[in-house]
């Protein structure tokens, strides 16, 4: 099996380099500036797992050479227009798309570019960031990749997926409702994001704080009731595990979002937060709490898009 990875950043580098680690045939699909860094350091991995320094096999859009078996799509949803660009000529009859955006609009767009059967289910759970070295630095210990058919189905081509990808690299699993796990993942990111977007501190701060716990748990009730409407309902296990993280009194826990807002930089806000308010509208489901996270988050966009 053939696997392009699109994007080298802490996320497709980090799964990918693994992958490449344990000797499987994987590429990785970069803009120029990033081919340039991987050719003069290699792909850089400092985890608590192990640290180790790649020399991956690397390519831009105009050398692929055709389909590949399997695309895993890395990239964050406001690169995702000009990924589709890239990686369209990988993308054969038989290739599985496995995307691990976050929210679900991305489905959508995948769907209506290379049809529904070519796009499967993928979620990702890993935390990592790219260095100023250009590192990928893993903050905590847990990391799994799952996927699957959206309608369940074991597939040969997921069969073959779920050989490749299983390795001494991270936790690897196929799913056989994969619909409902990305549906639990993003409530659990858009709970997160704004909760401690509209906050501004961790989840620990946050809930003992006057009122704070009362707010994470009506925010994630909100969230929860649109899931509910628009989605697939998710599991008593992941409500009861998800309700005790986002009230964990010392938890330092905060959103990747939020972290990007700190430091400046561009954020999901509509992948995961507008998306899901848009969907509420469309279902007649009162939002008043997620719909004041995207107003502001909305602030941030603005002022990041506004002249200098």
């Amino acid at each position: 099996m053939r696997m392009l990875v699109v994007g080298a950043g802490s996320t497709g580098g980090y799964f990918g380099g693994r992958l490449a680690q344990a000797g499987r045939d994987v590429t990785f699909l970069v803009r120029p500036r990033r081919a340039a860094e991987l050719r003069a350091n290699g792909l850089e991995l400092v985890s608590p797992h192990g640290s180790v320094t790649l020399a991956p096999k690397i390519i831009e859009a105009h050398q692929i050479d055709g389909p590949y078996d399997a695309v895993l799509l890395t990239v964050k949803a406001y690169a995702l227009d000009a990924a589709l660009t890239d990686f369209a000529s990988a993308v054969g009859a038989h290739t599985a798309i496995l995307p691990v955006l976050n929210g679900m609009k991305h489905m959508d767009v995948l769907s209506r570019r290379f049809g529904t059967a070519a796009v499967a289910g993928c979620v990702c759970i890993v935390t990592t960031t790219l260095d100023e070295q250009g590192r990928i630095v893993q903050l905590s210990e847990h990391q799994s990749l799952v996927y699957g058919e959206i309608d369940g189905a074991r597939s040969a081509r997921m069969m073959e997926v779920d050989t490749f990808m299983r390795c001494d690299g991270f936790e690897a699993r196929l799913s056989s409702d994969i619909a409902r796990e990305m549906w639990e993942k993003w409530a659990l990111l858009a709970s997160l994001g704004g909760i401690t977007c509209l906050m501004r501190g961790s989840v620990g701060e946050i809930v003992t704080a006057t009122g704070g716990r009362d707010f994470a748990q009506r925010f994630f009730d909100e969230v929860l009731s649109v899931v509910r409407a628009v989605g697939k309902a998710p599991s008593n296990e992941f409500v009861g595990a998800a309700r005790a993280l986002l009230t964990a009194e010392d938890s330092k826990l905060t959103a990747s979002m939020y972290r990007d807002l700190q430091q400046g930089r561009p954020i999901e806000a509509d992948q995961i937060i507008g998306d899901l308010v848009a969907r509420a509208e469309g279902a007649g489901i009162p939002a008043p709490l997620i719909r004041t996270a995207l107003t502001h988050l909305s602030v941030y966009e603005n002022r990041m898009k506004a002249p200098s």
